[in-house]
């Protein structure tokens, strides 16, 4: 073909009544690219990719002034050709893997239904098809995985499990909202080889990150949005070189970094979009008065329109923050400690396999350890062990001083609001017919009116307190996961076990919540057990680190030192498969 695949002009998408989320959007993707759209949760993003597909929602007001897919107006299309087009042609990468997998179906059953439901494999040869296409997402064990159910993965590898079943079919166009967020760095990376070998094969890639290293190495193209607008467009090299909105100087100045220095931007607090004019005038360190009441120039770029800023100088200077030295080690017995812990499980055929196995650390009051290492390597179990969610097959974990792991849950629960958890699934472990407001007031349920506290933690995590009246279907991946984290903070705990709690972030929201998680720790001395596969986000919050890998810690030590010289060959490993194409050292002239 010699025209574009996806063609997208003035694309705007209002839910009800209130502001549209997305405004006049204009996309152009070709045979063998990848486009990627960056900015902020909330920003539009994955509202965008869900009109391409025809998945707005019922409530959805969708408009274009072009709207085409391969030649075809995608506007009117009923839904019988939506199904012929779906999984087929279009592939669709969701960023909440469990709640798009069916938890009654096993795993060979999700990938293998796009194959059979377009005839693209006979029966006899579906096995060794689906299992081909596990293999080359990453899933180790394939034979294993075929009879699992999506509950019995890890995070990391129930993405992959989406990302093997929207490739299937061989797609023209694979839309990725945010495909590479629950994996570690090794996977990320065969992950972006499969999909550059799908370009290469002449698929087209939109591609949903808030991870400006992933964006770097893989995109043709990037779009900025912010509020529903696309504020810049450029080519990836030319704009990660010269950014030209303050936005996005702000999104490249805020992503932390696993080389460099460990120093991150003193970012502006939230702020809801100014009524009218540039929607990022409130929080813009250039805006004058125009700036919230006259909307700026729009710009015509490809097939769309972007904001051009008005101010084309220089961008002040933004204050740094350097990360905040760790207070001494309180004398008395730690907060946290784990004593050679063993757990394992059954797999389907009888077998057990151990997930953990002899894992021994302290966690002191008001301290923070991260937990590093890939997908499946134990990280979520010794997350659910600290919570006593699980009882060790051996060894014991003891909290304040007293035994946890071999206590009743009946002498347990007083002490539970003492220990809270952010989950990295917040889709499903929030009840889907509550709204935002009841689901952190449920953790202050001995407060009479909790409706002020609830308001001021929305806004500590950067959301607009008139969220409280959403439900959590309504949210973006991002929103939701700050409203986990305001939950876990509402009851003012002694520990917090964070288990992926920035995964879903972008940078800007990312470094907002690292900052509050330093405030917490130093005004209460809540103590924090991180688990991360973001080893540069480790590296920005924690003092001291564990690498894990099969259930075991292969190296432990201060964060600075082990990132500087690693004694471990995993850990070498790990470090150096970190893409840091993404941004420099020193932004160039004109940065904030």
């Amino acid at each position: 073909m010699t025209g574009p695949l996806l063609e997208v002009r003035k694309l705007s998408v209002r839910f009800g009544e209130g502001a549209p989320a997305v405004r006049e959007v204009g996309l152009e993707l070709a045979p063998g690219r990848c486009l990627a759209l960056v900015g902020e949760s909330g920003s539009g993003k994955s509202v965008v990719a869900r009109a391409l597909l025809g998945l707005a929602g019922a409530n959805a007001e969708v408009r274009a002034e072009r709207l085409s897919f391969d030649g075809t107006d995608l506007r009117a299309l009923p839904g019988r050709a939506w199904r012929r087009i779906r999984g087929r042609r279009i592939g669709f990468v969701l960023q909440d893997a469990l709640t798009s997998l069916d938890p009654l179906r096993r795993i060979g059953h999700e990938v293998a239904e796009p194959l059979q439901i377009h005839g693209l494999a006979k029966p006899d040869e579906l096995d060794d098809a689906v299992l081909e296409l596990l293999s080359a997402a990453g899933i180790p064990d394939p034979d294993d995985r075929l009879l699992q159910y999506p509950h019995e993965l890890s995070g990391g590898l129930r993405q992959r499990v989406l990302i093997a079943s929207a490739v299937a079919a061989a797609p023209e166009l694979i839309i990725a909202d945010e495909p590479t967020t629950a994996l570690d760095v090794g996977v990320q990376a065969q992950i972006l080889r499969l999909l550059d070998e799908r370009r290469a094969a002449g698929s087209a890639v939109l591609l949903i990150s808030h991870d400006l290293a992933v964006v770097a190495g893989s995109a043709d193209e990037v779009a900025v949005l912010y509020a529903g607008v696309v504020v810049e467009r450029g080519s990836t090299a030319e704009l990660f070189a010269a950014p030209a909105h303050p936005y996005t100087v702000e999104l490249l100045a805020a992503a932390p970094r696993v080389d460099g220095p460990a120093e991150h931007p003193a970012l502006a607090p939230w702020a809801p979009p100014a009524a009218s004019g540039c929607p990022f005038a409130t929080r813009c360190p250039l805006a004058e008065p125009r700036c919230r009441t006259a909307l700026p120039a729009l710009t015509e770029l490809g097939a769309g329109h972007a904001v051009r800023c008005l101010h084309p100088g220089e961008h002040r200077p933004r204050a740094r923050l350097a990360p905040p030295a760790e207070p001494p080690a309180p004398e008395g017995p730690p907060l946290l400690e784990f004593r050679a812990v063993a757990h394992e499980y059954r797999l389907p055929g009888g077998a057990r396999r151990r997930t953990v196995e002899d894992v021994s650390f302290t966690l002191a009051r008001g301290e923070t350890l991260g937990v590093v290492g890939e997908s499946g390597s134990g990280k979520s179990t010794i997350a659910r062990l600290a919570l006593a969610h699980l009882t060790p097959a051996a060894g014991t974990v003891h909290f304040d001083g007293e035994p946890w792991s071999d206590r009743s849950e009946r002498s347990r629960r007083p002490l539970r609001p003492r220990v809270q958890l952010i989950d990295q699934d917040p889709l499903s472990a929030f009840d889907p017919r509550w709204n935002v407001g009841r689901i952190v007031a449920e953790a202050l349920h001995r407060e009479r009116s909790p409706e002020a506290r609830v308001a001021a933690l929305l806004v500590s995590v950067g959301l607009d307190p008139e969220l409280v009246r959403r439900r959590p279907a309504q949210l973006s991946g991002g929103q939701r996961q700050r409203v986990a984290i305001a939950r876990a903070l509402a009851t003012e705990p002694a520990l917090i076990v964070a288990d992926e709690p920035v995964s879903a972030l972008d940078v800007t929201i990312q470094a907002q919540i690292l900052e509050l998680f330093d405030r917490v720790r130093r005004d209460t001395g809540t103590a924090l057990l991180f688990i991360s596969h973001d080893l540069a986000v480790v590296r920005r919050l924690c003092r001291r680190v564990l690498v894990t890998r099969d259930g075991r810690v292969v190296e432990a030590g201060l964060t600075e030192r082990l990132f500087a010289d690693p004694r471990h060959p995993y850990t070498r490993q790990l470090l150096a498969a970190v893409p840091r194409a993404a941004v420099p050292v020193s932004l160039p002239k004109g940065s904030m």
